[in-house]
């Protein structure tokens, strides 16, 4: 079998129809990651309670730090796969593809050999409380021990991607959350494992789903065969490789950090509000989850076309992106403004709750009219290979803006919690501003490939 059903050209065809296509399978990924990730929780708090909940929620939290990594060292991978395929230099597809893959796992193993003997220390450092604390340390130290698996993962879908394929990271992705949902029922509800049923079904879905992944794709001719003799990094792939992750990784903590301290501050107005605020946020995690679906295909999209000198076709997939968004983001906008008692409701049988989170959802919700062009405008730079700026831009945004106009906003205005909700679209109307012009000043035509032209070198590493 040939490895060109892998392969999809974005560099041919009409923009939307392409961009469409490509950004429906990866908005379902996320989509059905985001439902899977709610079901985890309440299958716990049904049968163990809400302090293993918490447990497993901040043990989570330091995962997902681990995770950051992986993801923000991929986009620098997807970027250069996704040039270099645009440009048709396969076989530097293929070095980076080795590169990226053969770094991370080395990366996932270093991770769990230094976060594991520091989890009681980094769970204190987040103030876990007692009756929780156990819980969050077996939960940690489970999944580290699978973070090679989600690493793996992570660089397998992104190599895809690259390459314009979003259908089989869906179908992988797919069949890992269905496992790890009849193993949570099996494990938490059957056995009564609890935190450490949670996370051993998590990495045995990730581990089933990475091997099934690797045997599907070198019997199908993939370009990676997945053989220890074809792990090997390339100095040259390693370099560009960091050059782009390393700031995707960096604007990842910058977000999370902004978001701890906005939840900080919301915790000050009590209980029902901290609640109502976290349910809330929920919402808007679904909201803007098919505008960040979009900027990604914006992303990769892009990355080909201007691999290819596309100059045009990148821009005029930038502004199809910015439609879609736009779309999208009149239509919860509008719900978010009309409808947020029975949005609220739905999450909560509280009134304290519900009342709070109607005041914040109407908030925080004209942020849907200016996310559209921001994340669209983040696709084609980051498809340029130009993540130093979306690293300067969420700075900007999440600590330069976010922060301070939550703080005046709520306390010296007197706006309380509206005053924290508004905060978010008042930190992506200042990203707009930078971004556009960034744009407008022609930069993002110098791509990462042609500024830089890799001199070919002899594998360094190998794992054989």
């Amino acid at each position: 079998m040939s490895e060109n059903k892998f392969h999809s050209d974005l560099t041919e065809g009409g923009v939307t129809g392409k961009l469409l296509h490509f950004a429906a399978p990866f908005m379902l990924s996320m989509l059905i990651q985001q439902s899977f990730s709610m079901a985890d929780l309440l299958i716990l708090s049904y049968f163990s309670g809400e302090a293993t909940v918490a447990g497993v929620n901040n043990g989570g939290q330091l995962t997902f730090l681990a995770v950051a990594m992986a993801i923000g060292f991929s986009v620098g991978g997807t970027i250069l796969i996704g040039q270099y395929y645009g440009a048709k230099k396969m076989k530097e597809v293929r070095k980076t593809a080795s590169t990226m893959l053969t770094a991370l796992l080395i990366g996932s193993v270093l991770m769990t050999a230094l976060i594991i003997p520091l989890s009681g220390v980094l769970l204190r450092l987040i103030r876990v409380p007692e009756e929780s604390f156990s819980a969050a340390r077996i939960y940690l130290n489970i999944c580290m021990v699978g973070i090679p698996f989600t690493f793996m993962y992570n660089a397998i879908s992104a190599i895809l991607r690259g390459m314009g394929d979003s259908k089989r990271p869906l179908i992988f992705i797919s069949g890992a959350c269905i496992l790890n949902i009849l193993l949570d029922l099996l494990f938490i509800a059957v056995f009564r494992m609890g935190a450490m049923g949670a996370a051993i079904a998590t990495i045995t879905a990730q581990c089933a789903s990475v091997v099934a992944s690797a045997l599907y794709l070198a019997r199908g001719g993939f370009m990676f065969d997945f053989k220890p003799k074809s792990f090997v990094i390339h100095k040259d792939k390693l370099k560009l490789i960091l050059k782009l992750g390393i700031p995707a990784c960096i604007s990842q903590v910058a977000v999370n950090f902004s978001f701890l301290l906005m939840s900080a501050l919301v915790n000050d107005y009590g209980v029902s509000v901290a609640a109502a605020a976290g349910l809330a946020g929920r919402f808007n995690g679904f909201a803007i989850m098919p505008s960040i679906a979009i900027s990604n295909s914006v992303s990769m999209m892009c990355a080909q076309n201007l691999g290819a000198n596309r100059h045009d076709r990148a821009l005029k997939t930038m502004k199809s992106g910015i439609i879609m968004c736009m779309t999208i983001g009149l239509l919860v906008f509008t719900a978010a403004q009309f409808l947020p008692r029975q949005i609220m409701s739905v999450m909560s049988n509280s009134e304290a709750v519900v009342e709070a989170g109607i005041v914040y959802m109407r908030a925080f919700s004209w942020d849907y009219l200016f996310v559209p062009f921001v994340f669209c405008f983040f696709g084609l730079i980051n498809g340029a290979g130009h993540t130093n700026i979306t690293l300067i831009n969420t700075f900007l945004s999440s600590i330069g803006l976010r922060v301070p106009a939550a703080l005046l906003l709520s306390g010296t205005f007197g706006l309380g919690l509206s005053g924290v909700g508004y905060a978010a679209p008042v930190a992506t109307a200042g990203s707009l501003v930078f971004l556009g012009c960034y744009i407008l000043s022609g930069r993002w035509r110098t791509v990462a490939i042609h500024k830089n032209e890799p001199i070919e070198t002899e594998p360094v590493t190998t794992m054989s």
